[in-house]
C-alpha cells in the first residue's frame, strides 16, 4: 500500500450562487479510517466527489503526497456508494470481468474469482443478472468492483444505506478490514455508531465549513461521536 497521505489545501466549491465547501482543509493518512459527518446539505457529498476526482474545485488543491490529486490518479481509488454502480443485466462476474479490463487487470480470471469468493458472491449462478439480487448482495458486489484492482484510497458515500443490521456489521467488517491492509479509507456517513465503531480521524461539516476535526488513535466511543457532533453542529 502507498504511505502517501491526502491533503486537501483550502478547498472552495461553488453551483452559481450557492457555496458548497468553504475553505476546507484537511489531511487524510493511510491505515486510518476518516469518518466525515454532518447534516443534509453540508458539503459532505461534494467533497467526497472532488476527492474521487470526479468534481472539480472552484479553488483551492488536492494533493496526494506533494503530487496533485488528477484524473491520472483515478486507478489509486475505489469508491463504494450508496448506489452499487454495477450494469444491472450482467452477472457478478460478468460485471467484475468489465471492470477488470477497464483497468487492464493481469490474470483477470483469478482475481475476479478471488474478489467474488471474499464478498461470498462466488456461488450465484453465473447467468442470474444483477438486477435480480438483493441490496446485500448489490453492496457486496460494489465493495468487490471498488477492490478489485487493489486501490491505495478507498471512498465510501453512505455505504449502508438500506442495508439490514446484519449487512451494516458485515460492512464495518470489510471497512475494518482494508484498514488493517494498509489502505486510506473515508467514510461520508449519517450514521454515528457506524462511524465511531471504526473511525479514529473524526471531520464534522457544517455549511460547508469544517466544524470539527479530531484524531483519536485509540478510537472513538459512540456517546463522545454523538456529543462531539451535535456540539459541532448546534447554531451559536
Amino acid at each position: 500500500m502507498s504511505a502517501r497521505r491526502l491533503r486537501v489545501a483550502r478547498i472552495c466549491k461553488d453551483y452559481g450562487r450557492q457555496r458548497a465547501l468553504v475553505d476546507v482543509s484537511l489531511e487524510f493518512a493511510p491505515g486510518r479510517v476518516s469518518a466525515v459527518v454532518g447534516p443534509n446539505g453540508a458539503g459532505k457529498t461534494t467533497l467526497l466527489g472532488i476527492l474521487s476526482t470526479l468534481v472539480r474545485p472552484t479553488s483551492g488543491e488536492v494533493l496526494l503526497g506533494d503530487e496533485p490529486l488528477g484524473r491520472a490518479a483515478r486507478h489509486t481509488i475505489g469508491y463504494v456508494g450508496h448506489e452499487p454502480g454495477v450494469y444491472p443485466d450482467l452477472s457478478a462476474r460478468h460485471n467484475l470481468l468489465l471492470f477488470a479490463s477497464l483497468y487492464g487487470l493481469a490474470a483477470a480470471e483469478e482475481r475476479v474469482s478471488t474478489m467474488l469468493d471474499r464478498v461470498s458472491l462466488g456461488d450465484v449462478r453465473e447467468t442470474l443478472p444483477a438486477r435480480s439480487y438483493s441490496r446485500g448482495m448489490l453492496q457486496r458486489l460494489a465493495l468487490a468492483r471498488a477492490l478489485l484492482h487493489e486501490p491505495d484510497i478507498v471512498l465510501f458515500d453512505e455505504p449502508a444505506s438500506a442495508l439490514d443490521p446484519a449487512g451494516v456489521r458485515w460492512l464495518v467488517g470489510e471497512i475494518e478490514r482494508e484498514r488493517a491492509a494498509g489502505r486510506l479509507v473515508i467514510l461520508v456517513t449519517h450514521d454515528l455508531e457506524a462511524a465511531a465503531s471504526v473511525a479514529s480521524h473524526l471531520v464534522v461539516l457544517r455549511r460547508g465549513r469544517v466544524a470539527l476535526d479530531r484524531t483519536e488513535p485509540a478510537g472513538f466511543a459512540a456517546a463522545d461521536v454523538r456529543a462531539l457532533y451535535e456540539e459541532a453542529v448546534r447554531d451559536r
